[in-house]
């Protein structure tokens, strides 16, 4: 149902967890545990699923949070749980109230999770490419400080999403990214197709934390496209002509 970082699993003081698709509700395409709440799942399920996850972190279901994810760099401070309806339009939290527990859900994208043991303040980000390229990951980092953290003590895990085997963009994509910074090249590999390539958004999201001066980053270099039986997967279900997909849910929770 749930994976760890082993870097996180280490601190005292939070919980964690990157969800799998095992251990839900859902059917059809969404069979597993779908938490997303844009998806065409029916909501009821969607809830239960929810509520399992909740209960593995050891939080209220009111307390689980997750965001209107819309791809940018913003960030939330957050000081109190809010309606699912009513969530805020962005891509990452930060927190240093206990017992609120951070999500963002993927479905390919990059879920990052953040820790400062010593100022035990939290963080989550929603790291798609765009977000990753505008700077969604920064932006954790300079919220994450404006509530006392300093990014050199900083542990952030990375989790399941889509690797560079599976990721085959086009010349546009790889403009983008080049025209950004011209170092960008080397997270392109040779596609099959010509004009083609394939990109490495693991190790361009780490590369952006260590550049942003994050000392200490846990990867758990798990495939969301390869792996059907346990991962949901935007892109394998865009090639499979699916109405939907299912979404993850990531989240990182101070004790209290």
């Amino acid at each position: 149902m749930m994976l760890e970082s082993l870097l996180l699993s280490t601190v005292p003081g939070i919980r964690h967890a990157f969800f799998t698709r095992a251990g839900g509700v859902s059917a059809g395409i969404y069979a597993g545990l779908n938490g997303g709440l844009g998806s065409n799942d029916d909501p009821d399920k969607v809830q239960e699923n929810r509520q399992r996850m909740a209960a593995a972190l050891a939080v209220a279901p009111d307390k689980l949070l997750t965001l209107y994810q819309v791809h940018s760099p913003d960030v939330v401070v957050v000081d109190r749980p809010w309606d699912t309806a009513a969530r805020p339009k962005a891509d990452a939290m930060v927190t240093k109230v206990p017992g609120v527990a951070l999500g963002v859900t993927t479905a390919d994208c990059g879920p990052v999770l953040f820790v400062d043991p010593t100022a035990k303040v939290i963080g989550a980000a929603h790291a798609g490419w765009k977000g990753a390229l505008t700077g969604v990951l920064e932006s954790t980092l300079d919220a994450m400080e404006t509530l006392g953290a300093s990014r050199d003590g900083v542990i952030a895990a990375i989790g399941p999403m889509i690797r560079q085997r599976n990721y085959e963009v086009g010349l546009d994509f790889i403009s983008r990214f080049e025209e950004a910074d011209v170092d960008n090249a080397r997270f392109f590999a040779s596609a099959s197709r010509h004009g083609h390539a394939m990109f490495d958004l693991a190790g361009y999201i780490h590369a952006r934390l260590q550049k942003a001066g994050v000392l200490m980053v846990d990867d758990l270099d798990l495939c969301t496209y390869a792996d059907e039986a346990s991962f949901y997967s935007y892109r394998r279900s865009t090639h499979r002509k699916e109405p939907d997909y299912g979404r993850h849910v990531h989240a990182i929770v101070l004790d209290g």
